[in-house]
């Protein structure tokens, strides 16, 4: 049952259908499913690991060198199980490769390391871009780590395009991930909104404290709870949130 809800959130990229007929015409198809294996594993992977934590998923995205697993959750769960989520692609996909070593494969261990080292690069949407993300998060506050994470996605991109070879195969790949870099950027009012608004309206525990001297809310963090300090009296993050979106059961 789970298996085939999943099934039905599965969306894919009008470039996966054309790097499919490409390789189905030039003989590389069998090449091509070899790697689709690998991707879909990898996947797998995110999936399992959001399933054991009860993630809401809300659609599995296949591209033509790559895929992407979108969770429709709270952006204020825990740090250390969107890490988990994320670590487990590579995971899954490291163990699949070993039981396929055992097999005279030809290129397998070209496309596992290539995949591996290419979903790890800080590039949004990439894996490597959520891991850095998730460390800044650790120690700095929400609003800075967006901005951080997003400057270094810019970085490494540019990186990308510059030393990466120009074949239509490469193009595709950078055409995908401008737009989702710049998709990704859009969202950051929307995204800082919602992260404030959960607060808001639902009761989270977290060990770790802050207190905020004034009310600016883009020092506020993850896993962090805070205490709002002005003109000599502390206020509860709910009570400066509630003021900030009028709060009457209604935002």
């Amino acid at each position: 049952m789970i298996m085939r809800n999943i099934y039905h959130k599965i969306q894919i990229h009008p470039f996966f259908y054309l790097t499919a007929f490409v390789a189905l015409i030039t003989g590389n198809f069998k090449s091509f499913s070899l790697f689709m294996s690998i991707l879909l594993v990898h996947e797998l992977g995110h999936i399992s690991a959001g399933l054991y934590y009860k993630w809401n998923i809300d659609r599995v995205i296949l591209f033509p060198f790559g895929a992407l697993t979108v969770f429709k959750d709270h952006l204020n769960k825990p740090i250390k199980e969107e890490l988990m989520i994320v670590l487990m692609g590579p995971i899954f996909q490291c163990f699949y490769y070993y039981l396929l070593s055992f097999y005279s494969i030809p290129s397998i261990a070209t496309y596992h390391y290539g995949l591996l080292f290419f979903n790890l690069l800080p590039i949004t949407p990439l894996d490597g871009s959520k891991i850095v993300k998730l460390l800044f998060e650790r120690f700095f506050s929400y609003w800075k780590s967006y901005y951080f994470s997003f400057l270094i996605s810019l970085i490494f991109l540019c990186l990308f395009f510059i030393y990466s070879d120009k074949s239509i195969i490469y193009i595709m790949i950078i055409l995908i991930l401008i737009h989702k870099v710049i998709t990704e950027y859009q969202k950051r009012y929307m995204l800082f909104s919602k992260f404030l608004l959960e607060r808001t309206l639902y009761s989270y525990f977290f060990k770790r404290r802050k207190i905020v001297y004034g009310e600016n809310l883009k020092k506020m963090m993850r896993d962090v709870s805070h205490l709002f300090y002005k003109n000599g009296t502390y206020y509860t993050e709910k009570e400066i949130l509630k003021k900030m979106f009028d709060f009457k059961g209604k935002t």
